[in-house]
């Protein structure tokens, strides 16, 4: 009897009561339509019984397809209630990457959205057609079931959950940066914790008005349930367009969104930034990958002290957040850090021996938290590498300063061993950036026959500007020492990112390691 005491509710038990508790709220909103949240939770009921009409049954697995959209979203919320586990694909993804989830998950259902998606959800229920066993559709399309249709006939059904706290949830494909992607699976414990913790520890306005022009299938996903909690509403983009963002923002009165650094540089870039009435805008989380220290400054002078840096990855989000309050000009040196640990999170930096560091020293950020993924699906031994010493190993190096703030100075992976020096691309990233000439920068390791590896980069300059190479590497040197000085240095008019707008470094090595063995840890 004690476990069912102790049992906290379900991360579906949490939407289906906020839903009811402000019927007449609007939910969703995009161009052209709107939802509330009476709507949204009579949908999800619907939604339910045609999933179920078509054959759906607890323990399966289903795959979701779409931009951001309202329909589609409530139907990830019914596949949860009926305890179905989810995984979500990206909708900027590769086919490839797409069929590889599909096997890997062992995915048996498809839910496509027809709007968006008909071309790829059409490749893929064909080239994965022995494995999935119901394709349905948000919409009409030349393959699949509608399940939109469907769920209309259906006229009234409440909502279900179906799902326990111990039931499987949710697998999230890693980015994938630094190799094939994994699965991380949760529990529903572990999805109701994260949203918990979100909720808790991020400044979210008093109502939100959330505009999510990333993808909320992944992170941007994670603030919508907290939003609703507090009886906001959520504007959906289907991508980000800077001059429609800004629109958006100011007539819909915008207080909070969530950017990743690449996009709030193409917002300081457009020529409409200053034009627009930004005083409604409360908070922007920036987070995903690391942001000029010289852009953020921008950013807080043109837009506002509206910023707060969220860190976390795909296996435990959040790990901790830089707050409003910490972005003060007076204290720069905080512009690199990466936030100060949320409450839910332990947080220890270790060595290579999986012993804690000494103060000031740089070692791997290594987390225990109850939203923490349980494994990575189908792979005991990188669940155990990633485990050992009972902490999750993020792969992630920093430092601590002696209040507990955090600074990553690189990805293990992407460290670059020059002459016996370990040198952290993201320190020489933040000096070329730091150039006024320079709008991105992206360092890497290349192959050198003297010192194994040597320091590359390649520069977006920003309009108009042609910074010079031999002058970035100066300012290199003299900040840093020459080892940390790139040895090669291209003027590029764009980086290659991948699907979550993080620069791919993989492409950027591929082409300077092919045919050689780079060693990595």
């Amino acid at each position: 009897m004690h476990d069912a005491i102790t049992e906290a509710p379900t991360g579906t038990d949490m939407v289906l009561r906020a839903l009811a508790r402000f019927p007449e709220r609007r939910a969703f909103v995009w161009d052209g339509g709107s939802l509330t949240y009476l709507g949204a939770l009579a949908l999800i009921g619907r939604l339910q019984a045609a999933m179920a009409a078509a054959g759906l049954r607890k323990g399966q697995t289903v795959a979701f397809l779409s931009a951001n959209n309202a329909e589609t979203w409530c139907a990830g919320v019914a596949a949860g209630g009926l305890g179905l586990v989810t995984t979500w694909l990206h909708p900027l993804g590769a086919l490839g990457d797409h069929l590889d989830v599909i096997e890997d998950a062992e995915v048996s259902a498809l839910i496509v959205d027809a709007r968006t998606h008909a071309e790829r959800g059409g490749e893929i229920a064909a080239r994965a057609a022995d494995r999935l066993k119901v394709v349905l559709t948000m919409g009409k399309a030349a393959f699949g079931r509608d399940l939109v249709a469907a769920a209309d006939r259906i006229g009234e059904a409440s909502p279900v959950n179906l799902a326990t706290p111990d039931d499987y949830s949710v697998i999230n494909y890693t980015g994938g940066t630094t190799g094939k992607s994994k699965g991380a699976i949760r529990r529903h414990r572990s999805t109701a914790a994260m949203t918990t913790a979100v909720a808790a520890d991020f400044e979210f306005p008093e109502t939100p008005r959330y505009l999510a022009a990333a993808p909320i299938t992944h992170v941007a996903g994670t603030k919508v349930v907290p939003a609703l909690l507090k009886g906001g509403t959520v504007h959906l983009m289907k991508g980000f367009d800077p001059e429609r963002f800004l629109d958006t923002l100011e007539r819909e009165k915008i207080n909070f969104t969530l950017l990743v650094p690449t996009m709030v540089y193409v917002l300081l870039d457009h020529p409409k930034l200053d034009k627009t009435d930004l005083s409604s805008l409360e908070l922007i989380l920036y987070g995903a990958s690391p942001m000029s220290p010289t852009r953020l400054v921008e950013g807080l002078e043109r837009i506002g002290t509206v910023f707060s840096q969220l860190y976390g990855q795909t296996e435990c989000y959040p790990v901790s957040v830089l707050r409003k309050a910490d972005h003060d000009a007076r204290r720069p040196e905080l512009f690199a850090s990466c936030g100060f640990p949320i409450a839910s999170c332990s947080v220890t930096l270790r060595d290579e021996d999986n012993n804690e560091v000494e103060p000031g020293e740089a070692g791997e950020i290594c987390v225990r938290a109850p939203h923490a993924m349980e494994q990575y699906w189908k792979r005991p031994e990188q669940t155990a590498e990633t485990f050992k010493g009972g902490w999750l190993h993020t792969g992630d190096i920093a430092r601590a300063d002696e209040r507990g703030y955090l600074y990553i100075v690189d990805r293990k992976k992407d460290m670059i061993v020059s002459g016996g020096f370990n040198i952290f691309p993201r320190e020489v990233e933040d000096v070329l950036s730091s150039h006024p000439d320079v709008a991105m920068a992206a360092v890497f390791g290349v192959p050198h026959e003297k010192w194994g590896e040597a320091v590359a980069a390649l520069i977006v300059a920003r309009a108009g500007c042609t910074p010079s190479p031999e002058a970035l590497m100066q300012l290199v040197k003299d900040r840093k020492g020459s080892p940390h000085a790139p040895k090669q240095i291209e003027i590029v008019d764009s980086l290659p990112l991948t699907a979550v707008g993080k620069v791919d470094k993989k492409v950027l090595r591929a082409k300077y390691w092919a045919g050689q063995a780079r060693q990595v840890g």
